[in-house]
């Protein structure tokens, strides 16, 4: 009980609220968007409406899918499903108990029905409870019955990541743990455009994907979107800028600051190749293997923090310089 009324208390406060003070946007160079139409241009969106968009794009083209989760009905904490059950119905979109593993575990035999499911854990830091369900049930559908039966059509959303006020219960950035389970493919975008055609594609795919969304940037990254329906490659990383001297390896909400440690770095004298992985697992492996083999040198960007530490460092000049570091690694 005294777990529960922790968590209301959390969700009462208003987690919808800017996440932030400094504005990032997405770069405009990426994959080529597959079903875009010459001239059909986009609209300048933030990226949690970026995933709105490709909600309702999901459902209105789909009448398999339906989208649930906690207090989705309503639009959820951070208004990603805005407008869904209005349109939809609620028997298409509604809002489920405060059980993680019961929103899994549903999920998971929905989408073992035949459907669409697009489930939404509130806060990424709440979906250990379902941890059993994603690992042992979800991931070894297919292969435990000898590729008689699936759920791959089972989607999982939720945002992760730290935003400076979250506490430990709203900041945390769990993806690690699922990236070692055969089965699963665990997708991050870094940007407004990135997570729409990325999520519609997690939606469609045969297999259980959770999907993690960066609530830092769900209001701070803005940039151009197409309107109509389109889909970006999973497991195909991209080189958003060409550098001789180092490899670096980032995705999602990491991606902003790599940019900036990349163009601190170039005024050192240090050429850097900046990697952004989108699918953590199956990784692009012939992307990063094709840089590495180029630069000589590979440094994956694990924990946020520690970029702005370098970046710090390399403002204040109170360390070695990047060369230097560069050089060690």
């Amino acid at each position: 009980m005294a777990a529960r009324a922790l968590r209301e208390a959390g969700r009462r406060r208003g987690w919808a609220a800017e996440v932030g003070r400094r504005c990032f946007s997405g770069g405009s160079a990426g994959t080529a968007v597959p079903e875009r139409k010459e001239g059909g241009g986009g609209k300048p969106v933030n990226l949690f409406t970026a995933v709105n968009q490709a909600l309702h794009i999901a459902l209105d083209t789909d009448p398999r899918a339906y989208v649930f989760g906690e207090d989705v009905g309503f639009g959820g904490v951070f208004r990603c499903t805005t407008g869904l059950a209005d349109r939809f119905g609620k028997n298409r979109v509604f809002n489920t108990p405060l059980c993680e593993q019961g929103i899994a575990g549903f999920a998971i035999g929905l989408a073992a029905m035949g459907n669409r499911a697009i489930a939404e854990i509130q806060f990424a830091d709440y979906i250990f409870p379902a941890f059993d369900q994603i690992v042992n049930e979800a991931a070894k559908f297919r292969y435990r019955s000898g590729n008689e039966f699936n759920c791959g059509g089972l989607t999982i959303r939720t945002p992760y990541g730290a935003v400076g006020h979250g506490g430990h219960y709203h900041s945390q950035s769990p993806e690690a743990f699922f990236c070692h389970v055969p089965g699963l493919k665990v997708i991050i975008p870094r940007s407004p455009r990135e997570a729409k055609g990325l999520l519609l594609a997690s939606i469609r795919d045969p297999n259980p994907v959770v999907f993690f969304e960066p609530k830092w940037l769900y209001r701070l990254s803005v940039e151009e979107v197409p309107e109509e329906d389109y889909m970006l490659p999973l497991s195909q990383a991209e080189v958003i800028r060409k550098g001789s001297d180092i490899t670096l390896i980032g995705w999602g909400a990491q991606l902003a600051v790599l940019k900036e440690a990349c163009e601190d770095a170039a005024k050192d004298g240090v050429s850097c190749e900046l990697i952004d992985l989108k699918t953590l697992i199956p990784w692009d492996k012939e992307t990063v293997e094709a840089s590495v083999k180029k630069t000589g040198k590979l440094l994956v960007s694990s924990s946020l923090l520690m970029f702005i530490f370098t970046i710090y460092h390399l403002g204040n000049n109170n360390s070695k310089s990047f060369r230097q570091y560069i050089n060690y690694c």
